[in-house]
């Protein structure tokens, strides 16, 4: 039954405004086709389970290095260090859970969902890297007649993202950069599938709703935007999201071992104005923020 398909969720977060209408539980799904430079959840990137590390919570008490199995010659990210580390400071990412435990979950917060004209939103990662999860479980959210928004790149095959995107209310569709080369550069794989795949959600009346991440010297500038405009336009998309870059993830990298090197800024209020008058200018509805 669709209910015990699995899946490997590294975070449920609850009483969010930000991830569509109302309050909402996001499920954040494990693993990622792309690798953008500025990405906020970078242990959401790999599928697998994988170990945190925050060195300045170690007390030094050695009690991880009794546990391991593996004498810390090679981490399993099998958790056992992680259970006795009272101090925090070694914690794993990605837990599997099946369809029923996460709609059990999730269903703790009906009431705030009805009274918000709120409910659940997938994200990750990507939720489409577990595109049979991520049907399943917005089916079973539709059967509890729950309100299903997703947070996707688009960049997954047609008709998986549409097994998908069949039992969402809502898309919250990233457009990162419209130009081909400046999103590989950027993100590690061609925008071509996800320009296209929006394209074809928009003429089948999928309702989408475009997000930006808003990236100073990446793709704030006058060009980039205005393609945004225009595949707005044309793919007859009428609401935008913008979301101006942030350094709240930075600390996760230290955390898997990884440097951060994005090169953006935060861009200024009085850009990010501009911006939105621009979008606006041309019809769109334009919102700052998710």
């Amino acid at each position: 039954m669709y209910v015990e398909k699995k899946g490997v969720v590294f975070n449920i977060q609850k009483y969010s405004v930000n991830d569509g209408s109302g309050v909402r539980t996001v499920v954040f799904l494990k693993g990622c086709p792309l690798s953008c430079a500025w990405c906020s959840n970078p242990e959401s990137q790999r599928m697998e389970r994988q170990l945190l590390h925050t060195p300045e919570k170690c007390i030094g008490c050695g009690k991880c290095s009794d546990v391991c199995p593996n004498g810390f010659k090679a981490c399993s990210a099998c958790g056992a260090c992680a259970d006795v580390c009272y101090a925090g400071a070694r914690e794993i990412s990605g837990t599997e859970m099946t369809v029923s435990e996460v709609l059990a979950e999730v269903e703790k917060d009906r009431v705030f969902y009805k009274n918000s004209g709120g409910g659940v939103t997938l994200s990750g990662g990507e939720a489409l890297m577990q595109w049979e999860f991520a049907a399943a479980l917005a089916e079973g959210l539709k059967k509890k007649h729950l309100n299903v928004a997703i947070e996707t790149t688009g960049f997954a095959p047609y008709e998986k993202a549409r097994a998908v995107l069949k039992h969402c209310d809502t898309v919250l569709y990233d457009l990162k950069h419209m130009d081909d080369g400046q999103h590989r550069k950027f993100t590690g794989v061609s925008n071509k599938l996800i320009l296209e795949n929006a394209r074809r959600f928009a003429a089948d009346g999928t309702n989408l709703i475009y997000r930006v991440p808003l990236l100073g010297g990446i793709n704030d500038d006058a060009q980039n935007i205005r393609a945004v405009i225009d595949f707005a336009l044309e793919t007859g998309v009428p609401e935008v999201h913008l979301l101006p870059y942030h350094e709240l993830g930075i600390a996760k990298y230290t955390k898997i071992g990884r440097e951060y090197d994005c090169g953006a800024h935060t861009p200024t209020d009085a850009d990010v104005e501009r911006i939105k008058n621009s979008m606006a200018e041309h019809g769109l509805r334009v919102k700052v923020g998710g």
